[in-house]
C-alpha cells in the first residue's frame, strides 16, 4: 500500500499550530500559577492580618497571665467574613490553650520567621491557617483559621478566565495562520495544476507570482527552463527542416545519376557517373556534417571555457587535413608555432577544432587563385597587434571577399559572390565560425590578405 505523502500545507499547519498550542498551554499555567500565587499571597496577608489584630488584645493580668480582652461578640466583629468562617486560637509559649477554639491545632514555627502559613484539618474543613509568635507583653502564639471554599471557588474562576479568552485567541490566530498559509500555498498549487493541464507541445512561460521570493525564484527558474526546452527543440525543428530541405538536392542528383546510369550499357558512362556520385555524396556528407556542427552550438553553449594550447590545437588540425591537402595539390602550412610552451588561451577545445576546420575547409574550397598560382593555405598562431591578446588567422590566396559582402557571411545560407561562382559549399561554414566565436566571446575578423590577393579570417581569444 502506498504511504500517503503529507502536503505542503498541511506540513506547514502542523509546524505552527502544534508549537503554538503547546506553547499557548504552557503559557496559559505559567500565568494561571502567578496569579493564583499572588492571589494566595493577598489572601495570606489578610488572614496574617486578622492574627495580628487577635494578638494586639491579648493583655496581661495582674498574677502574670495573659488573656484575651476581647468578649465574644467583639471577637465576632474582629474576624466577619462574608463568605468564609474563621477560628482562632492563643497559646502559651509552652503550649497552653489561652482563649478561642479549642481544639485548633497550633502548626509549629520553624523559628526563624515569626508567623507561618500552613493547612489545617479541622472537623473535616481544609482550612488555611496562620500562626504568629508575639513578645509582648510575654511569649504567646496566635493561631488563626479559615475555611477556603471561596478561595477554590475563586481560583476556578481564575483558570477559567485565564483559559476561556487565550482558547478564543489560539483559536482565532489558528484560523488566521491557516487562512494566510492558504493563501501563500495556493500558488504553488496553482502552478501545479497549471504544469499538469499544460500541453506537450505549449512551452510559453508561466505565469509568475510575486507573492514570496520563493515561488516568483521557482516560477522564473521553470520559464527559464521551458525557454531552453524550447530553444533545443526549435533547434531540433530546424534541424530537421534544414536536412529535410538541403538533403533533398543532392539525394535527388544522385537518383537522377543512378537511373541515368542504370539506363547505359556503357561500362565508360557508368565510371562516370559513380564518380559523379560519389562527388554528390561528398557534398551530401560535408553539409550533413555542417548541419550537425550548427545544431550543437545549443549544448556547446553550457559548457564552461579553460586554457587550451593554441599550438597544439593548429598543429592536430593541420595533421588531420594533410592527406586532403595533398589530394587536392594545396600547400597547407603553420605560422608562428613554438617548440616549447606555445601560446595558451581561455576556450573550449572542441569548439576551437570546429572553427579551425571550417575555415580550413573553407579555404580548400575556395582558393583558387586567379593567376593559377600554387594554391596555399596558411594557419598562423600570433598575438592581436592591438590588444595583445592571443589569435589565430587562416590565410589563402584565392579570389578575396569584396569588403561589402563580408558581414553577410555571418549569416547562414549566405554565400559570397566567389564562392557561388564556384559552386562550392552551402553557406554554412562561416555561420558555424560565426556561432562558435559568440560562445568563446571571442572577436572574429574577415580581412583581405596582403595586396588583396586571397582571404583571411582572425579569431582574437581571450587571455588564460
Amino acid at each position: 500500500m502506498k504511504q500517503r505523502v503529507p502536503s505542503l500545507f498541511q506540513r506547514l499547519l502542523k509546524r505552527v499550530i502544534l508549537p503554538l498550542a503547546l506553547t499557548w498551554l504552557l503559557g496559559t499555567f505559567l500565568a494561571f500559577a502567578v496569579a493564583r500565587y499572588s492571589t494566595q499571597q493577598a489572601f495570606d496577608r489578610a488572614l496574617l492580618d486578622d492574627a495580628y489584630a487577635v494578638a494586639s488584645h491579648v493583655r496581661q493580668t495582674e498574677d502574670g497571665d495573659l488573656t484575651l480582652a476581647l468578649t465574644a461578640n467583639e471577637m465576632g466583629t474582629l474576624l466577619f467574613d462574608q463568605s468564609e468562617r474563621l477560628y482562632f486560637a492563643v497559646y502559651s509559649e509552652e503550649g497552653r490553650f489561652l482563649a478561642g477554639h479549642a481544639g485548633l491545632q497550633m502548626p509549629p514555627l520553624d523559628g526563624l520567621n515569626p508567623h507561618a502559613f500552613t493547612q489545617l484539618d479541622w472537623h473535616n474543613k481544609t482550612l488555611r491557617a496562620v500562626v504568629l509568635l508575639r513578645q509582648v507583653p510575654q511569649p504567646f502564639k496566635v493561631v488563626v483559621a479559615q475555611t477556603t471554599k471561596s478561595q477554590a471557588i475563586f481560583f476556578q474562576r481564575l483558570l477559567v478566565l485565564s483559559l476561556v479568552p487565550q482558547l478564543l485567541l489560539l483559536v482565532g490566530l489558528a484560523w488566521w495562520l491557516r487562512r494566510k498559509i492558504q493563501q501563500d500555498v495556493q500558488p504553488l498549487t496553482d502552478l501545479q495544476n497549471a504544469v499538469a493541464l499544460r500541453d506537450v507541445r505549449d512551452l510559453t512561460p508561466m505565469p509568475v507570482s510575486d507573492r514570496t521570493s520563493e515561488m516568483k525564484n521557482l516560477s522564473e527558474a521553470i520559464n527559464a527552463l521551458l525557454s531552453r526546452i524550447e530553444k533545443g527543440v526549435r533547434s531540433q525543428k530546424e534541424f530537421a527542416g534544414n536536412v529535410a530541405h538541403e538533403m533533398r538536392t543532392p539525394l535527388a542528383g544522385m537518383k537522377a545519376l543512378t537511373d541515368y546510369a542504370l539506363s547505359q550499357s556503357n561500362p565508360t558512362v557508368w565510371r562516370e557517373q559513380l564518380k559523379k556520385i560519389a562527388l554528390s555524396q561528398e557534398r551530401a556528407s560535408h553539409l550533413l556534417n555542417q548541419l550537425l556542427a550548427m545544431a550543437l552550438v545549443q549544448e556547446a553553449q553550457q559548457s564552461v571555457v579553460e586554457p587550451v594550447n593554441l599550438d597544439e590545437v593548429v598543429r592536430e588540425s593541420i595533421m588531420r587535413h594533410l592527406h586532403r591537402a595533398d589530394a587536392l595539390g594545396i600547400d597547407l602550412g603553420a605560422s608562428g608555432l613554438q617548440e616549447d610552451g606555445g601560446l595558451w588561451a581561455l576556450a573550449q577545445r572542441s569548439l576551437l577544432e570546429g572553427i579551425i576546420d571550417n575555415l580550413i575547409d573553407n579555404a580548400f574550397r575556395y582558393c583558387v587563385p586567379p593567376d593559377g598560382s600554387l594554391r596555399r593555405v596558411t594557419v598562423e598562431v600570433t598575438r592581436d597587434v592591438t590588444t595583445g591578446l592571443p589569435s589565430l588567422w587562416v590565410h589563402d590566396n584565392g579570389p578575396g571577399i569584396a569588403p561589402l559582402h563580408r558581414e553577410r557571411l555571418r549569416k547562414r545560407w549566405v554565400q559570397g559572390v566567389e564562392g557561388q561562382s564556384l559552386h562550392h559549399g552551402s553557406g554554412l561554414g562561416l555561420a558555424i565560425v560565426s556561432e562558435y566565436a559568440r560562445i568563446l566571446t571571442a572577436r572574429l575578423l574577415f580581412e583581405n590578405s596582403e595586396g588583396d590577393q586571397g582571404f583571411k579570417v582572425g579569431l582574437v581569444l581571450q587571455e588564460c
